[in-house]
């Protein structure tokens, strides 16, 4: 399966053989601090030829794969009938057309423009959308990418409703001018017919009607156009005699227009709240009015006018009262009363009141023909942030079961996670627990939109995606096949308890909103471990059960700060950036409350975490439950910084997580915290004092009391860092009431003023963090702004590190490896990244035996091995000494609360090394290391710089990470000026680099995430997730993937109409539109007012859009099978007319027969 071909000559290599790069950072030794100049790629030595790299830049190409979520910003609505299917159009010029679960695509319009209206082509495989920059535009849906076939821009005058009748080939478009113009559908040409608004009103009114808000044929006569007019004029035009049939005035602005199916009369709702009813025969006034939420009258007046009606629907039934549906017209004398559905059926009024204000709302009912009963059985309501469809069939109308993931943004995502190719169990046991949470009082009946088609593509690898919420929540989701579905939800805020309302603790939470949003998240699939930290610093570490326990749960607190001599004389360089930031942040004065408190508090807050964990004990369903709480707490009247990093490992029992402080690690088998200590104090006697011109740490700050710590010293140093809870080694923590705190010590000026200098510039970060309406992280909307904004807070703005003197942990990460230089096997490790570069690896001794692992004490210690890089660490891999990624070790999965309590069940299975690879690792191995600068592979023990690769000089890294494809590995970038990049392992070679996502907004940069098999995903909107491949093999099956749109389906047959309706129902069957509306008859439309742009929807758009060989041949497939079927019928005419021919020649043959021997006169 491997294609490497190896010579162990590696560690053959020496410090001095690699040349140095230009901008190459350097790796230090261990003892003495010697410095190894970087090698570049390539460098002296050509260790590339060691190991045959199969990947290429043939294996990569990016595109768009699928995008899940609710349509951010919805504007308008459509559904096709037949065909089944529902599209949705937003204010960002998107449309996404949904039909049974799998079907769901996404298609953009170039200009970006709002989405005014969609009408389908019913039952054609065509949409039609207009937009608010005056365009109309014709979708090719016949293909799994849709594209635009025609577009028909107006130049003089602006669109404000279109209406295109059933089976018909002309679109009625009107306009703000009140004009009405005609579009042929096919060509999407102008037609010269033209109905003008001073002609429709003739001189009926003094003033201009307004724009057109609606147009529809009479279900009775097509002939007939029923033209709305914004002030409250009606014209029934007749298209054929040119002149208007009727006219009615209303003194309430219109809002919608409904017909009833007999064509004798329609509705129309109002501004005031009101539903007028009209009889074609007496158009004077309407023969019924109501105002069905207003207050009557005791005196007999009309009742009290409502709010506006935006949109009702009038729909009959055989056999029943017809519905009358609409949106709006609830009373002014509620003003906190939520948006409404009101659903009148004969005498009954029912209104369902929405969580979200209704964009929009359609009745599906059972024909596409308007002059046939309608029988409606269902209601589409689109909200602001949700679908809602509401069965009309049963007396409650509950609503439908909604199986698209629609609810990703129930809460804002903070954070995302994707794990391709997980264990393959995962899956439908995450789905067993959260199943049994599903919601009752459903409708019993299908989803009705079902139409499209989708089967599972080639890959079958299970996928899954895990987001974090604002409110404590995560979910994780089956992303398997390009679909997503739900399997189970996680609510980490039921570890705390609930902060009431104006409590005056003294554990004030850092974060008034949102105190429990998730910051990070860190999942082992193998062996089920879960761990989120939250915005509240605090992290959870989660076991995995299928039963349900009820305990208490287990916490710890850990003391994380820097001594106060490294905070309270900084550089004066270090003000500008809060009152830089907090200038930008719009939310500074809600937020900055809880922090300004520590001034005027009679005590000074110290050793108190910000939330309160639950003391009695809590039932935990089947899932995921906790196994630990660990709590940073304040000091010194500082409040505990948020969590910049975490790693857990399962087969070390051990979570360790850093912030600007410092880094902590816990051993969540015993419950102790085994390291508690400021990120300089890692450092050691091996510190280089190499600090990059960011840091103003002065030299005697750090310096000071630092040299004694080295290998010899280490448990000297450990007992002097350690927690105040550390020492409780069995795991019995006491409360933070009962822990001895310096509430005596007085707030110096220094304190003061430093209380109130970085107090106020934190909770902007906290909140941009923890909110998920991102917007407000990067308040700046201009270009040029966004750029400063990014160059200048670096990976601060990204990973909410504070940006004063300290050295954050920004890469956390457990692997066997070669701690020092003259180590001749690997041992545990964790290896930690920082915020200037510097790489410690930090020395694990475990219990030998897995008997021992319980009571023996786990011993942490510095290596003294430090290497550097340019910008803050990012990510770590290890590679064996054959290039194949090493699994980091983990612990098999077992539950922790089996009945089947047997020495052999409760043993713990250990995998120290990946399957993948040999048991024996070799003598050697690569340690790749990525930071928002460069990459560099090390050779290790020798601790040798192989290559180094300057990424970005201009820009920094937002995301790296080490992933697998086509069973090679190589190390993906996304930066923060929109270039994703890949480049080989253990070479560094650039193997792709695409200016693809320009960062346009923080979410970007928060949720991007690579994983394996080519595969990435971000946040593209607050509620809509955006999934990418760059791998080339994927973009050429996408087109297999994907759903289809269309399928081939009749079209209903239209009711008979009986002998006397059609004799006196009208004389819309024998209207010829084509001849009323042609160029011959009607001309030609001005040039000047549309223009017609051509569309790529044809298959040379398709190709475009889609790219890839078995793209291409699918559709060269259904041209060939297009041209066959016609090939086909020419055939079977050509045969016809044959047979017609020969019949015609053998008559005529018979009758010169008959008279070829008769003289004329016989005749």
């Amino acid at each position: 399966m491997k294609k490497f071909n190896f010579r162990k000559v590696l560690d053959g290599l020496t410090a001095a053989s690699p040349v140095g790069s230009s901008g190459g950072g350097s790796g230090s030794g261990a003892g003495g601090g010697s410095v190894h100049p970087g090698g570049t790629a390539g460098a002296a030595g050509t260790p590339r030829e060691e190991i045959q790299e199969t990947l290429t830049s043939d294996y990569f190409q990016i595109c768009k794969t699928v995008r899940h979520g609710f349509p951010y910003l919805p504007t308008a609505l459509a559904f096709d009938p037949v065909q089944k299917i529902l599209a949705i159009g937003t204010r960002t010029g998107a449309i996404r057309i949904l039909g049974r679960p799998g079907v769901d695509c996404y298609c953009q319009h170039e200009s970006g423009a709002a989405v005014l209206q969609l009408q389908f082509l019913i039952n054609e495989g065509a949409l039609v959308s207009a937009c608010a920059d005056d365009a109309l535009h014709l979708w090719n849906l016949r293909q799994k990418r849709p594209a635009i076939l025609h577009s028909l821009k107006f130049n003089r005058e602006r669109i404000t409703y279109c209406h295109l009748p059933f089976q018909s080939k002309w679109l009625y478009v009107g306009t703000e001018r009140g004009n009405t113009h005609i579009v042929n559908i096919e060509s999407f040409i102008l037609s010269g017919y033209v109905i003008m608004w001073n002609k429709a009103i003739e001189l009926s009114t003094k003033t201009h009607p307004g724009p057109v808000v609606h147009l529809s044929d009479s279900p009775r006569d097509e002939g007939k156009l029923l033209i709305g007019y914004e002030n409250g004029t009606i014209v029934f035009w007749d298209l054929r005699s040119k002149r208007a049939d009727l006219r009615a005035y209303y003194d309430e602005a219109i809002h919608s227009v409904a017909w009833h199916h007999e064509g004798k009369q329609f509705m129309c709702s109002h501004s005031d709240g009101s539903l007028t009813l009209w009889n074609l025969k007496s158009p004077n006034r309407p023969f019924q009015t109501t105002i069905p939420h207003g207050k009557v009258q005791r005196d007999g007046k009309k009742p009290e006018s409502c709010k506006p009606i935006l949109k009702v629907e009038y729909k009959t039934c055989k056999n029943s009262e017809p519905f009358v549906i609409f949106s709006g017209g609830l009373s002014y004398d509620k003003p906190c009363r939520r948006p409404s559905l009101t659903i009148m059926h004969g005498k009954a009024i029912t209104v369902l009141e929405m969580d979200h204000p209704i964009v929009d709302f359609l009745t599906l009912c059972e024909t596409p023909y308007p002059n046939e009963f309608q029988e409606p059985y269902a209601v589409v309501v689109l909200l602001e942030k949700d679908l809602i469809v509401v069965d009309l069939t049963q007396s409650n109308f509950p609503i439908f079961e909604n199986p698209y993931p629609i609810d990703i943004h129930e809460s804002p995502v903070t954070c995302t996670e994707y794990f391709a190719d997980c264990p393959p169990d995962l899956i439908p046991v995450l789905y067993s627990v959260g199943a049994k949470h599903k919601k009752q009082g459903y409708s019993n009946k299908e989803w009705p939109i079902n139409g499209g088609a989708w089967n599972l593509g080639a890959q079958t690898y299970p996928e899954i995606i895990i987001t974090g919420h604002a409110d404590g929540s995560v979910k994780f989701w089956d992303a398997s096949a390009i679909t997503l579905q739900m399997l189970y939800k996680l609510k980490t805020s039921k570890v705390f308890e609930k902060q009431k309302v104006g409590e005056g603790k003294a554990t004030a939470e850092i974060v008034e909103e949102d105190p429990f949003a998730v910051q990070m998240m860190y999942w082992c699939p193998e062996s089920r471990i879960f761990c989120v930290a939250g915005v509240s610093a605090y992290v959870i570490v989660y076991r995995f059960s299928k039963h349900e326990v009820n305990t208490e749960i287990a916490s710890l607190e850990v003391r994380l700060q820097c001594e106060v001599e490294d905070i309270i004389t900084p550089e004066p360089e270090t003000n500008p950036p809060f009152t830089d930031a907090s200038s930008q942040l719009p939310s500074l004065k809600s937020l900055s409350g809880s922090t300004n408190t520590v001034a005027c508090e009679g005590t000074m807050k110290d050793s108190i975490p910000c939330l309160s964990v639950k003391a009695r004990p809590v039932r935990m369903p089947p899932g995921y439950q906790a196994d630990l709480i660990i709590q940073l707490v304040w000091v010194d009247g500082e409040p505990p910084q948020q969590i910049t990093s975490l790693a857990v490992n399962s087969a070390y029992g051990l979570v360790a997580f850093g912030n600007c402080n410092g880094l902590a690690v816990v051993d969540f088998m015993q419950k102790t915290v085994l390291l508690s200590m400021g990120t300089l104090d890692l450092y050691g006697s091996s510190d280089p004092y190499q600090r990059q011109p960011r840091s103003p740490r002065k030299s005697r700050q750090f310096a000071a009391g630092l040299t004694e710590l080295n290998d010899s010293a280490v448990s000297l140093e450990l007992e002097r860092c350690k927690s105040p809870t550390s020492d409780h080694v069995n795991g019995h923590c006491t409360s933070p009431t009962s822990q001895s705190c310096s509430s005596g010590k007085r707030f110096s000026s220094a304190d003061v003023s430093r209380a109130n200098r970085r107090g106020p510039g934190r909770p902007p970060f906290r909140k941009a963090q923890s909110a998920a309406c991102m917007e407000i992280s990067l308040p700046v909307t201009t270009e040029e702004n966004r750029e400063n904004s990014f160059s200048r807070s670096r990976s601060s703005s990204v990973s909410s590190i504070d940006r004063d003197s300290k050295e954050a942990i920004t890469a956390l990460y457990f692997m066997e490896s070669f701690a020092r230089k003259n180590d001749s096997a690997v041992s545990s490790c964790l290896w930690v990244g920082t915020g200037l570069g510097m790489v410690i690896i930090l020395s694990l001794n475990l219990p030998a035996s897995d008997d021992l692992r319980q009571s023996d004490p786990v011993m942490v210690s510095p290596s003294g091995t430090i290497l550097t890089l340019k910008g803050a660490v990012l990510t770590f891999a290890c590679l064996d000494c054959m290039g194949t990624l090493t699994h980091r070790p983990y612990e098999v999965w077992r539950d922790p609360h089996s009945a089947d309590d047997g020495d052999k069940t409760r043993k713990r299975k250990l995998v120290m090394h990946s399957p993948s690879s040999s048991q024996d690792m070799g003598d050697h191995q690569f340690a790749v290391i990525c930071s928002e600068k460069q990459a560099k592979v090390f050779s290790l023990p020798s601790q040798t710089c192989l290559y180094v690769h300057n990424i970005t000089e201009t820009s920094f890294l937002l995301r790296a990470d080490v992933v697998t494809l086509c069973n090679s590995v190589c190390l993906a970038c996304f930066c923060a000026n929109g270039h994703i990049m890949t480049l080989s392992l253990p070479s560094l070679r650039p193997l792709l680099d695409i200016n693809y996502l320009p960062v346009t907004d923080m979410r970007i940069a928060r949720t991007f995430c690579f994983t394996n098999e080519g595969q990435a995903l971000y946040l593209s909107s607050p509620t809509e997730i955006q999934r990418l491949t760059y791998s080339q093999e994927m973009c050429d099956n996408l087109q297999d993937m994907l759903g289809d749109l269309f399928t081939p389906v009749e079209t209903p047959e239209a009711q008979n109409r009986g002998f006397l309706k059609g004799l006196f129902g009208g004389s819309g069957q024998a209207f010829d539109r084509e001849e009323l509306f042609g160029e011959a008859t009607a001309g030609k439309a001005s040039r000047s007012l549309a223009q017609h742009i051509p569309g790529s929807g044809g298959i040379e758009g398709v190709r475009g859009a889609a790219g890839g060989v078995i793209g291409d041949l699918t559709r060269a497939r259904i041209a060939l099978d297009e041209r066959g079927q016609k090939l086909g019928e020419l055939d079977e005419r050509t045969a016809s007319m044959m047979a017609s021919a020969e019949a015609f020649s053998k008559h005529a043959h018979e009758v010169m027969l008959k008279y070829k021997d008769k003289k004329w006169y016989q005749f």
